[in-house]
């Protein structure tokens, strides 16, 4: 059974950081490019960062210097680093395939407020 199992978000005061993980399973994880997204309330979810296969990163504008993607292939994971976090950045957090989705976790939800 396919499934993407997000977790590590939380209520944080900006300017804080936050680790997020997704464990994957049900595919062969070290053969597709990862990606995070995330949708805020009332706005489209946006696909953020992605990694390829051999470990190159691009990131969306809005999160690039403060956001750090990385992979764990022996583990079937791909985590989310969040530095200097912003109120704009709340909003509920997924992982997914860029070129090949699979049906969505559940998500994990990240506040950002003082």
């Amino acid at each position: 059974q396919v499934r993407l199992v997000e977790s590590g978000g939380g209520l944080v005061q900006p300017g804080g950081s936050l680790r997020l993980s997704c464990t994957t399973s049900g595919i062969i994880f070290s053969v597709w490019q990862m990606g995070w997204y995330r949708q805020a309330p009332g706005k489209q979810r946006e696909l953020i960062a992605g990694i390829t296969i051999s470990g190159s990163t691009n990131y969306a504008d809005s999160v690039k210097g403060r956001f750090t993607i990385s992979r764990d292939n022996a583990k079937n994971t791909v985590y989310l680093q969040m530095n200097s976090l912003k109120p704009d950045d709340t909003a509920v957090y997924y992982c997914n395939r860029p070129t090949a989705a699979l049906d969505w976790g559940q998500g994990t939800q990240v506040t950002v407020s003082s």
